[in-house]
C-alpha cells in the first residue's frame, strides 16, 4: 500500500513569542544573526578615499577603449 506523506517542523530557537528572547549570542538555527562573520545590517558609512588616493588613480577608460578591450579579450 501507499504510505501517507509526513511533514516535520524544525525546532525554532524562540522559547516565547517575545523577539527580545532571541537577542544574545549565536544560537544554532538562528539565521544570519547567529553568524558573527555575516553582519549585513551592521554596516558603517561608505568609504570615501582620501584626495591622495583619488589623485593616484588612473583616468577612467572611454567607452570605445572598453569596447576594444572587450573585443580583444573575447577573441579565441
Amino acid at each position: 500500500g501507499q504510505q501517507e506523506q509526513q511533514f516535520d517542523i524544525l525546532p525554532h530557537p524562540a522559547k516565547s513569542n517575545d523577539p527580545a528572547d532571541l537577542v544574545g549570542g549565536p544560537r544554532p538555527g538562528g539565521g544570519l544573526s547567529s553568524k558573527p562573520d555575516v553582519h549585513a545590517f551592521h554596516a558603517r558609512d561608505p568609504h570615501v578615499p582620501s584626495q591622495e588616493i583619488l589623485n593616484s588613480l588612473e583616468a577612467p577608460k572611454s567607452r570605445e577603449e572598453l569596447h576594444r578591450r572587450a573585443e580583444e579579450l573575447n577573441k579565441k
